[in-house]
């Protein structure tokens, strides 16, 4: 079973933005790789962008020269569904609040929030 998470930013207005991330979102794998690759707005908007994911990695492209596909991953880089696997894009979806997003998906075991005004992650939020 996978522990399955969302991953995205609370806006200045306290709304949020997420993508899903279906494997390995425990702390203890997620938080590193959030707060050491994914540290500025620009590079969790860059995230964001490809939609859901099934598992998060230290890049988020594959270099020009590898060879990343869903079945033939690049170790550390980020598989997304849409860019990967070729299923249709998931647009990040918008909730009013944290408790919003929270009531939104039962099946979501950890929530990473990268607060815009402080430029940081938040704690882990448990599902």
């Amino acid at each position: 079973m996978s522990t399955r998470s969302r991953i995205g930013i609370l806006n200045p207005d306290g709304s949020t933005r997420t993508i899903y991330c279906h494997s390995d979102g425990y702390p203890e794998h997620q938080l590193p790789i959030l707060t050491q690759h994914y540290s500025s707005i620009e590079k969790v908007e860059e995230l964001l962008n490809l939609g859901d994911i099934s598992s998060l990695g230290e890049r988020i492209a594959p270099n020009l020269e590898e060879e990343h596909t869903f079945k033939d991953r690049v170790k550390g880089v980020t598989v997304a569904y849409h860019r990967d696997r070729g299923e249709p894009m998931t647009a990040a979806l918008r909730h009013e609040n944290i408790h919003a997003l929270k009531k939104s998906d039962w099946s979501i075991d950890w929530f990473y929030l990268f607060d815009a005004k402080k430029g940081e992650w938040l704690p882990p939020v448990s599902g």
